[in-house]
């Protein structure tokens, strides 16, 4: 416990005085140095959150939840019907895909094709969300819907006519030839990453199957969840209904892009921390000065009979109120940052007119931010018992002054 005459030593010795105008400069760089090592770290932990957040909806928004895809045999159709698979799902979708040369003029690219039937291309998020144009949402044979990336790269527009070469050939007395047929561009998606965008076209399954030679028994069934927070738990539950069939997630297709965001998230964590070290070890030097100016007053402290114990706790929540005010000051700014980064970097960028976060590059058309409870606590917790352990040297010494040499030489 800690006494009221050592809490008010500790506030006595926390107020400045003008003859230890240096101390106050350490104590003030020390305050600065751990708040914006908090502040930085809580920005750039919620900006890469928010980051991940974004990439994990769009990619969410583009795949199915869970694909189920047949080795040999078709999907039965009676395990659709079966009752904990329409407990936990909110769409059920057959799809296919084949690989297949998009042509216009004197342009070509290699494309990837993914069928649906003609009304269940309307139940996928992409075709609902506002940046979708076309007024059909249905795909009705020979028609297409591709994305804007694509359609600016060939300079298509709705109702316009484009060429697709199939993968697959077709026998002639000449050889094997590659199948070629026009469709017309009936809508234009957008899903916010240009890598989709611009290398999958959406077409009718029964078109896409005839076109590619695809069999019907190679049909995948796309699986939309009602909770897809809990995706490896409703997995297993899948992967028990379709014992026979290969059963994989989005987050199994981009197992290597998390994973690797979460190493650089990981790895930012450990370097911004050292920012909170180096500005704590600060607190050191502090206390050490403030031992050496209160030599005095701690040989009369010691001589009235106050305790090493009492000096040590002294000495150590003058280190910790500072630590812990700076963090609390630091997490203040932090969040106060994180909610408006968005503001920030519109500021920045018209103010300089330069390019912050690039949409190209990121993905993204704005800075996402999501600020985590757990990280601020953990953020927190490291601060706060960074402060404590570096305050614990300067108090032990304190401790251990010689009261009678202290007066001393005084």
């Amino acid at each position: 416990m800690i006494s009221t005459l050592e809490k008010e030593i500790t506030f006595r010795f926390l107020k400045a005085r003008k003859k230890d105008g240096f101390l106050n400069i350490i104590s003030i760089f020390s305050f600065i140095g751990i708040s914006l090592g908090v502040a930085v770290l809580i920005i750039v932990m919620s900006v890469m959150n928010g980051f991940r957040s974004e990439l994990i909806n769009k990619i969410v928004g583009f795949n199915s939840h869970i694909t189920v895809k047949p080795y040999e045999k078709s999907i039965e159709p009676d395990l659709l019907n079966n009752t904990n698979l329409k407990l936990i799902s909110k769409n059920l979708i057959l799809s296919n895909s084949s690989e297949a040369i998009i042509m216009k003029e004197q342009n070509s690219k290699g494309i990837l094709l993914r069928g649906y039937l003609e009304n269940d291309f309307s139940k996928l998020d992409i075709i609902n969300n506002k940046n979708f144009e076309g007024s059909n949402k249905k795909l009705k044979k020979n028609f297409i819907s591709i994305g804007r990336e694509l359609s600016f790269n060939l300079d298509l527009e709705i109702g316009d006519y484009i060429t697709i070469m199939s993968s697959s050939g077709i026998e002639t007395i000449i050889g094997n030839l590659p199948k070629q047929k026009t469709f017309i561009v009936s809508s234009i998606f957008d899903s916010g990453l240009a890598d989709f965008d611009n290398n999958i076209i959406f077409l009718n399954l029964e078109t896409l199957e005839e076109f590619t030679n695809l069999s019907k028994d190679n049909r995948n069934l796309e699986i939309y969840l009602k909770k897809p927070q809990k995706i490896e738990q409703q997995k297993k539950i899948i992967q028990k209904i379709f014992s026979d069939d290969l059963v994989f997630t989005w987050a199994d297709m981009n197992k290597s892009l998390f994973s690797a965001l979460k190493v650089e998230r990981n790895v930012m964590f450990i370097i911004l921390s050292l920012i909170i070290i180096v500005a704590a070890f600060n607190i050191i030097s502090g206390l050490t000065i403030l031992v050496k100016n209160k030599t005095r007053d701690i040989a009369i402290l010691k001589s009235i009979g106050v305790l090493n114990n009492s000096i040590i706790k002294i000495f150590f929540l003058v280190g910790v109120i500072i630590g812990v005010s700076a963090t609390l000051f630091g997490i203040l700014l932090g969040v106060f940052f994180s909610i408006y980064i968005e503001n920030l970097r519109e500021f920045i960028s018209n103010t300089f007119n330069v390019s912050l976060f690039p949409e190209e590059i990121y993905f993204l058309s704005t800075m996402p931010s999501q600020i985590n409870i757990s990280s601020l606590i953990l953020i927190s917790f490291c601060s706060i018992i960074i402060t404590m352990v570096v305050s614990i040297f300067p108090a032990i010494k304190a401790s251990k002054l010689d009261p009678v040499k202290s007066l001393k030489y005084e």
